[in-house]
């Protein structure tokens, strides 16, 4: 059962390394309640999650997440020492502390640039995330931790991007800019004009011409002789 579970989870890190250039260490936001399954389920996430998706990982949360699980007091007090093992990333939310979901789902907007894993047990949160390509999403299930599949909105949006439909604006800029340091923009319009000074007359066209010309020449010369042979006739 764990070497298949391992072929679905290297499946599915494979769809989203390609697709979408996730790339290790891999960024894993978790919030209390993965937290606190984890330690319901004994479950060793730092030294488990690596070998799980095949990679190194770096294990992060948010300030919003941990003051959650401050203020639900003692109940999840083993999720918040948790949670505050893990490193913090910054949100926007420093003076107005939101729910740990609002916060998750505020990370990864504008295309997920910092490429994040979602980790979490609530199902609002996660149908939220499945609504967004690109995102993968861990859970706890009996004991184990579970990549879920890619969601009917990534394999849409991969679909789309496949038959050149669609490229994301972040995509489109990182090119521009690529094709800019490299040079290939001046390169390419080089090119072109060398393409358009180089046509020039369809040389058939010109012997056409050509043929006209002789035709017109000999016709005023041929009548000049005539005229010769009538004078000296008469």
């Amino acid at each position: 059962m764990g070497v298949t579970r391992q072929k679905h989870a290297k499946k599915i890190m494979g769809f989203y390394k390609h697709n979408f250039q996730f790339r290790e260490p891999f960024q894993v936001l978790l919030d209390g309640t993965f937290c606190q399954a984890a330690l319901r389920n004994k479950i060793q996430i730092r030294e488990q999650l690596p070998g799980y998706l095949d990679g190194a990982a770096q294990l992060c949360t948010t300030r919003c997440v941990i003051k959650e699980l401050e203020s639900l007091g003692k109940a999840l007090y083993g999720a918040k020492l948790i949670a505050q093992r893990f490193q913090v990333r910054n949100c926007s939310h420093h003076k107005n502390p939101v729910s740990g979901s609002t916060c998750l789902l505020s990370m990864i907007e504008d295309g997920n640039p910092h490429r994040f894993f979602i980790a979490t047990q609530d199902q609002d949160l996660s149908n939220k995330v499945k609504r967004k390509p690109g995102i993968p999403l861990l859970f706890i299930i009996q004991n184990t931790m579970v990549l879920d599949k890619p969601s009917p909105k990534s394999l849409a949006f991969v679909q789309k991007l496949q038959t050149n439909q669609l490229v994301p604006e972040y995509q489109k800029q990182s090119i521009v800019e690529l094709k800019e340091k490299e040079g290939l923009v001046k390169q390419q319009d080089e090119k072109r004009r060398k393409r358009k000074r180089a046509g020039g007359p369809n040389p058939l066209s010109c012997l056409k011409k050509k043929k006209k010309k002789t035709q017109e020449g000999q016709e005023p010369s041929a009548e000049k002789k005539k005229r010769r042979k009538r004078k000296r006739n008469r």
